[in-house]
């Protein structure tokens, strides 16, 4: 009975180091897959070349023409609304003006929850509400999405630079998938805890610079 015992346990053990293997081997090959990018103002546009200099395929689109033109020029392909990037990217990056924005962008119309894949990471980096972040995060879960907010700290330059500061609300478990991709935008990537805490932190830090300033 030992010796059955043992067989099984190491049985257990090898299938267990298999599945490892194969995560990470999955990981690795999403990590070659296209990243959405919706909002390519004076902000995104910068933090989407910074994608495209990591060696990301960059799926974008924004509401104006020539922004899109100005970035295609430098390698991303460009869809014509979110719901189309939703279609064929299962992570997605947003960075848009205001909360009515992020809500037309992920539940409108032609919105990014129309077309959302099961599984598909969606990272807002919008400073927003944090109520709207949570709003947003409960319809992206129906979909069967993950929603993290992770709002920026920092200006264009920054951006340009690579050096903005994220602060991350969500699921815990996604921290890692999510911080793989704003690594390429920012120099400081810090969670904060569940959805909508990274909007409470950047605003608390936006008003303490105000004070000191």
């Amino acid at each position: 009975m030992a010796a059955l015992f043992r067989g099984c346990w190491n049985f257990y053990k090898r299938s267990n180091k298999h599945v490892e293997l194969t995560l990470v081997s999955c990981r690795s090959m999403a990590s070659k897959t296209p990243v959405g990018f919706i909002g390519l103002g004076n902000m995104g546009t910068p933090m989407a070349r910074n994608l495209l200099k990591h060696g990301y395929p960059v799926i974008a689109t924004d509401v104006f023409p020539e922004s899109c033109k100005e970035f295609q020029d430098s390698g991303a392909q460009i869809l014509d609304c979110p719901a189309e990037v939703a279609d064929k990217a299962d992570r997605i990056i947003t960075m848009l003006p205001s909360s009515p924005n992020v809500i037309e962008v992920y539940t409108g119309p032609n919105g990014i929850l129309k077309k959302v894949k099961k599984g598909t990471l969606l990272i807002d980096s919008s400073t927003i509400d944090p109520a709207v972040s949570k709003e947003m995060a409960v319809a992206a879960e129906k979909m069967g999405a993950v929603f993290m907010d992770a709002p920026v700290s920092g200006g264009v330059g920054a951006a340009s630079l690579a050096k903005l500061t994220f602060m991350v609300g969500g699921v815990e478990e996604e921290f890692n998938a999510a911080q793989e991709l704003l690594t390429c935008m920012g120099a400081n990537v810090v969670y904060c805890g569940q959805v909508g805490s990274g909007q409470v932190n950047t605003h608390k830090h936006k008003c303490a610079l105000c004070l000191l300033n």
